[in-house]
């Protein structure tokens, strides 16, 4: 009974953020970025959010994690704000690279197929 707890409060934090940073006027922030979870610890002293950002480069990914840790302060005032918790958390981004290699994966797979149909066709 307690999990479903903790995932519903998980969920509630990450909706919360993403709404709050879709506010933000931020230029360091890119406007591809994604919260993808949010980890709440079981005393809510504390909160990993992980963070995806669509780019092509490195840096503008890094430069939008760091400036979200940078702004963590001003999130976790807005964050109180729209949810009641007991305690806020300390929040801590993190930058999470799933959707780009789920992207990389799909390229392999299109590029593969590609090959055995151009291969299928030459027999034919």
């Amino acid at each position: 009974m307690a999990n479903i707890r903790y995932d519903r409060i998980n969920e509630e934090v990450k909706k919360a953020i993403s709404e709050i940073i879709r506010e933000m006027k931020d230029p360091r922030i890119s406007p591809m970025t994604t919260i993808m979870s949010a980890e709440v610890t079981n005393d809510l002293k504390q909160a990993k959010v992980r963070v995806s950002v669509y780019d092509q480069d490195d840096a503008v990914r890094a430069e939008s994690v760091a400036a979200l840790n940078r702004a963590a302060g001003f999130i976790r005032h807005a964050l109180g704000t729209k949810i009641e918790l007991r305690a806020l958390p300390q929040l801590k981004f993190i930058l999470d690279n799933s959707i780009e290699y789920s992207v990389h994966i799909a390229k392999i797979l299109d590029d593969l197929n590609r090959a055995q149909q151009e291969q299928s066709a030459k027999k034919d």
